[in-house]
């Protein structure tokens, strides 16, 4: 059983507020019956929610994975960069889309985009702890201690993070390689961890998300529906 108004936000992206207001307006309705409370719950998978003349269902939630490339923001508009949605090709755009959590503006890799609100909302809760895993390159040797440091739970001034794996791909001649993974998303978590610890990232790429590996054939900067398989990988990442 699930509120109507938080039905209404996560399906239609837009506030519990303004979910409020659409249905007090008198515009929803259940199986036919116009339902006016907010705080009304019913049953999603039985029953059939209506705005006006049009079905809102989870059959319209959109699921795409992007290999983000460099240069572009998380973000559905920004007055000074270029977007991941000013790239997102015209066939998959649909009103409501969002990035599920965001990489930093020079980060590449691993990004899924969607309108799925309660996904999204379980995969980044922090109960969930969901892991991430990326590549990354940097200028400085890491710490000998350094993936015992991470496995202990690395302190960033008064920030207890939790334990986290350091793979060292190589750390000699003044540049290092690693693989991590980590279960939070701070910000700037990986490049501050990795400060602490002698290096400075200068390449950062999410390679794995919830279980979800970037597939080997997706390019920078192409993207493309999830398969059945995929989802099914990030549903099963967030019970």
């Amino acid at each position: 059983m699930i509120r109507l108004d938080k039905y209404i936000s996560e399906h239609k992206n837009i506030t519990r507020k303004e979910a409020k207001t659409l249905i007090k307006s008198g515009k929803i309705k259940i199986d036919g019956k116009t339902v006016s409370s907010p705080e009304y719950k019913f049953d999603e998978t039985a029953e059939k929610v209506s705005l006006g003349e049009k079905t809102i269902d989870g059959e319209s939630l959109v699921y795409i994975i992007m290999n983000k490339p460099a240069g572009f923001v998380c973000a559905s508009e920004d007055k000074k960069d270029k977007t991941v949605f000013d790239i997102l090709p015209q066939s998959l755009k649909r009103k409501g889309l969002f990035t599920m959590g965001r990489l930093d503006k020079d980060t590449t890799g691993l990004l899924i985009i969607t309108n799925d609100g309660e996904l999204s909302h379980r995969l980044l809760s922090p109960k969930h702890h969901v892991n991430k895993e990326y590549y990354l390159e940097g200028t400085g040797e890491a710490a000998e201690n350094a993936p015992e440091l991470f496995e202990e739970g690395l302190s960033l001034g008064r920030l207890k993070l939790k334990p986290a794996e350091l793979k060292i791909i190589s750390s000699e001649k003044g540049q290092t390689k690693a693989r991590l993974t980590i279960s939070e998303g701070k910000f700037h978590q990986v490049k501050r961890m990795m400060y602490e610890v002698g290096v400075e990232v200068t390449y950062l790429k999410r390679i794995s998300f919830a279980g979800l590996s970037l597939p080997g054939d997706l390019n920078e900067g192409e993207a493309r529906p999830l398969t059945e398989d995929e989802l099914k990988i990030l549903k099963q990442s967030a019970l």
